[in-house]
């Protein structure tokens, strides 16, 4: 587990490369403030004197309160999206989260003494980027830039680039060879998703 997977998943648990489509009204200081939202939110949860169990249900609550959960969830599947029925597709949307907030939550104890320092947001095209400045333990400090859209009817992120990587790839990679392993049984993979502690 690198820096870039712990952040990705403290962030977002996922990336997306496709971009959301439309012109939308959303500004910069609106997409700034929803990163300053998610930051504050993970430093109480990790500055709290919980549980492990009692910190992933938090990052779980986190992750579906400022991200784009179905979309990312979509992107994660990748083509297999078009064959999956509505019942599977939300099946595997919830399944994911859970996944994600499972897989990346119990990594909050190396996030302890760092900190995000939330920098500029610059509308690019039909979304804006919103930089900050991490700063973990040990590490040298590093950029982590997370896209944001209104495209759901409020502002939510939708991918995350850590140093320039997209988080959302690897995830892709990593489902899709779930899915590989199961011979394309979603079925399959969304009871193996819910299942993984």
């Amino acid at each position: 587990m690198t820096r870039r997977n712990l952040l990705g998943g403290l962030f977002s648990g996922a990336a997306l490369a496709a971009l959301p489509s439309g012109v939308w009204a959303m500004t910069a200081d609106a997409a700034k403030r929803l990163v300053d939202l998610i930051v504050a939110d993970i430093n109480k949860v990790i500055d709290a004197p919980t549980s492990e169990s009692a910190k992933i249900a938090e990052f779980e609550k986190i992750f579906v309160r400022y991200a784009d959960v179905p979309t990312i969830a979509r992107y994660a599947l990748g083509v297999d999206s078009r064959r999956a029925s509505e019942a599977q597709l939300d099946a595997f949307t919830r399944a994911f989260q859970v996944y994600v907030s499972r897989k990346y939550g119990r990594r909050f104890r190396e996030f302890i003494g760092g900190r995000i320092e939330v920098q500029k947001a610059r509308e690019v095209k039909n979304f804006h980027e919103v930089r900050t400045i991490a700063h973990l333990r040990g590490e040298s400090p590093f950029e982590v830039a997370f896209l944001v859209s209104d495209r759901s009817g409020q502002p939510k992120f939708f991918n995350i680039f850590i140093e320039g990587v997209n988080m959302l790839l690897t995830e892709r990679d990593e489902i899709g060879a779930m899915l590989d392993r199961r011979r394309g049984d979603l079925d399959a993979l969304i009871q193996d998703l819910r299942n993984i502690s």
